[in-house]
């Protein structure tokens, strides 16, 4: 069975973490949180969690990461490295774990809590084809898991995916429109999505998954839109920048510009 060690017990980690724990050995670690759970392995320090695993899931804020690096960079040589950090890039993860680094970097959403969600993936050049495929069947776990080509893509798709699941649940105000109002969205955000230069297909497929995936963890985790939308925006992220424009009067595909603009930024920390 392989080991992966998931750094970050948030929404998203634990996401990834329990719905993979079936298929793999799954170690946790996050310093900010009492992780009480009887089916993961919990580390007690990082150390501890890259001894017992070949692929690191790297599930924290933007804005905690460089810390991050600081403490794993001599933990994690020879590991499969996968972020799942808005903004920072393969290149930015390199520079500071090591320039051969493997990394995979992807762009989930919130329905993996559920199994619904989607995400992006970009394979750097120093991860293998082997790579990608064990880094697709582990998102598979979660959801649609789709390769991408072009890093770029990422940040268009933490705009639209990432950050689609709040500006729906703003739109429809109560998930009793959900179902009537899908439609219309999906559209809207499939124009949005190619506004931010994505291609059609591809943004009519991911923006079609993000609202199913949106509906399916409102009704199964019973949620109330509002409290998705809390769920999905940090302060100071891209989802918050989009929602900004949308509290405002601003149109959605203004509120996917600004997210990605956000997701730009996120990538430029000192």
């Amino acid at each position: 069975m392989v080991k992966v060690g998931v750094i970050g017990y948030g929404n998203m980690g634990r996401a990834i973490a329990e719905r993979i724990k079936h298929k793999y050995a799954v170690c946790v670690f996050d310093k900010n949180k009492s992780i009480d759970s009887e089916s993961l392995t919990v580390a007690d320090n990082l150390a501890e969690l890259a001894n017992q695993s070949e692929i690191i899931v790297l599930a924290v804020k933007p804005q905690d990461i460089n810390p991050l690096f600081n403490e794993i960079k001599f933990l994690v040589k020879d590991k499969l490295i996968i972020s799942i950090a808005a903004g920072v890039t393969s290149v930015d993860i390199r520079s500071q774990l090591a320039q051969n680094a493997r990394v995979i970097r992807v762009m989930p959403n919130l329905p993996a809590q559920v199994g619904k969600g989607v995400s992006v993936l970009f394979k750097d050049k120093f991860a293998t084809e082997d790579d990608l495929r064990m880094a697709l069947q582990l998102l598979g776990c979660v959801g649609l898991a789709l390769p991408i080509d072009d890093e770029n893509i990422i940040n268009a798709a933490t705009a639209v995916s990432g950050s689609g699941p709040a500006f729906f649940c703003y739109y429809i105000k109560d998930k009793a429109n959900a179902n009537k109002q899908r439609s219309e969205f999906i559209a809207m955000l499939a124009e949005a999505a190619m506004s931010i230069n994505l291609d059609k297909q591809f943004a009519r497929i991911l923006s079609e998954q993000t609202v199913d995936g949106t509906i399916a963890i409102l009704n199964e985790k019973n949620l109330s839109c509002a409290e998705l939308v809390k769920m999905v925006a940090s302060k100071g992220g891209t989802t918050q920048a989009g929602l900004d424009v949308l509290q405002s009067g601003g149109l959605l595909r203004d509120a996917v510009s600004a997210a990605l603009k956000r997701a730009a930024e996120l990538g430029k920390r000192d």
